[in-house]
């Protein structure tokens, strides 16, 4: 069984154990009624897991790739039959939109687990090279193949934005190219990461290739990421936890794929659609309650438009109902806690006390219980203010103005992140040629769409590494270069 009578048990070498450090409760953020009560890991525990991954990535990193795809493969089906009961459990987690657990958090996971049952080729040869005299001092061809290996024992280390989609992207690609796993999930919505152990458990994963403990306890993650067992972290949170783990991950020599914060900018050229920009720009308040790495929450925009896209961001953003998740008229619903709700709103104060306007939102929504926080814009914001400069991690956009192209270029670069921008233009030209003078991981032009298949990750203190769609296959795997006489 994998419940007690207390509550949740670990998932530990195969076996639902109960926790040394007893559970603490997970609270509903629409409700601040009690979803159910997670586990406490201890210390001892957490190695003792690391230490199942290690034993058993033998034998997993052995078996046929074919034979771990069809592990993903059925965990992608069981997934997808047991898709409402997993979205509920995620709502009540999250806060997320019935919309939004359904399709971004539960569906992107089965999707995820589907994309990496289907093991890209793992090696590749090499055009051979002819030497003029090798090591032995006679010339002659060599051959070369190019091996991608397992990196061994992996650490994820997931957030809280979506329980289903993120520890999804990084246990799929990472058992498919025949790591093991350890995942920590995020404190506040542990439950959905436990009920994904239980399908891969059921899809066949031998005992000790998935592992999940979690805690509120900071030691849980040191622990995690400092174990000796541990050859990579995989972590996906704000850029200072992610610079503490690096340190850890540093005087080891780790492998760290680091997928941290963002304040992408949205420049808005004065020849852009701005009915599409508001949508796009709009997509803050909206998706995840603005709890998402992605969202193009510094608005920069030319003189030409400024005015016009102020107000339809104000207008798009006060029609929007704010609410229960599970109504289904729900736009936005709340963030993760009220320490998070606090800290949110204390931004749009500090905005207020620098200078800005709050043309939308700014306040409390009358709601009696839940953490909620109005869809909110900042208006006469400069790039040197705190609320424009910071990941404020909710549904608040801040907007500055600029004068011409090189001005945008050059505010959009001023930046300590550089994960995801994008560009409005009716130019798409104009656009590409701004793309790419842009300091970020990824440009979206007049979209804020993704292609799962593209490279994700980001420039400056937005991250290390790239994951996603073959991608990911690289970053959960060493090069091995084979060479033989030709």
């Amino acid at each position: 069984m994998n419940a007690g009578a207390d509550g949740q048990r670990l998932f530990v070498g195969g076996r639902w154990v109960d926790p040394d450090d007893g559970h603490y409760e997970v609270v509903d953020p629409a409700t601040e009624g009690t979803v159910g009560w997670a586990p406490e890991a201890s210390r001892e525990q957490v190695l003792a897991a690391c230490a199942a991954a290690r034993e058993a990535f033998g034998a997993w990193s052995r078996t046929p790739a074919g034979e771990r795809a069809a592990v993903l493969g059925r965990a992608a089906d069981i997934i997808r039959g047991r898709l409402g009961a997993y979205a509920d459990l995620a709502r009540a987690e999250t806060g997320a939109t019935t919309g939004t657990a359904r399709a971004m958090q539960v569906g992107v996971a089965a999707a995820r687990f589907r994309r990496y049952a289907t093991v890209e080729p793992a090696e590749w040869a090499i055009p051979p090279q002819i030497n003029e005299a090798g090591p032995m001092g006679k010339a002659g061809v060599m051959g070369a193949l190019a091996v991608r290996q397992p990196v061994g024992v992996v650490s994820c280390i997931t957030s809280y934005n979506n329980p289903w989609a993120n520890p999804a992207g990084k246990v799929a690609p990472a058992l498919a190219m025949g790591n093991t796993v350890v995942v920590k999930p995020a404190p506040q919505d542990p439950l959905s990461v436990y009920r994904m152990a239980e399908a891969l458990e059921a899809a066949g994963a031998p005992p000790g290739v998935v592992n999940v403990v979690s805690g509120r306890d900071v030691g849980v993650g040191e622990a995690v990421v400092a174990s000796p067992d541990v050859d990579m972290v995989s972590f996906t949170g704000s850029t200072a936890v992610g610079q503490r783990i690096a340190e850890v991950c540093g005087r080891d020599m780790k492998r760290q794929l680091m997928e941290l914060g963002g304040k992408g900018a949205a420049v808005v050229l004065d020849d852009a659609d701005v009915g599409s920009a508001v949508a796009g720009i709009g997509t803050t308040f909206s998706f995840y309650s603005g709890q998402i790495c992605t969202a193009p929450t510094r608005v920069l925009v030319q003189r030409g438009l400024y005015e016009r896209l102020v107000d339809g961001l104000a207008g798009y953003a006060g029609r929007l109902t704010v609410g229960d998740p599970a109504a289904p008229d729900t736009v936005v619903g709340p963030v993760i806690s009220a320490e998070h709700r606090a800290r949110v709103e204390s931004y749009v104060e500090l905005g207020r006390k620098e200078g800005a306007t709050v043309v939308a939102g700014g306040e409390r929504p009358p709601l009696e219980r839940g953490f909620y926080v109005s869809p909110t814009v900042l208006a006469d914001c400069t790039n040197d203010m705190r609320a424009a400069r910071e990941e404020i991690f909710g549904p608040v956009v801040s907007v500055v103005p600029f004068d011409d192209e090189e001005e945008g270029i050059a505010l959009a670069n001023d930046s300590d992140y550089g994960l995801i921008d994008y560009v409005w233009s009716g130019d798409v030209a104009r656009a590409f040629r701004v793309a790419r003078r842009l300091r970020a991981g990824g440009v979206g032009i007049n979209t804020v769409g993704r292609n799962m298949e593209a490279p994700f990750g980001g420039f400056k203190k937005s991250g290390v590494g790239r994951d996603v769609g073959s991608y990911a296959l690289h970053a959960y795997s060493e090069v091995q270069a084979i060479v033989w006489p030709g």
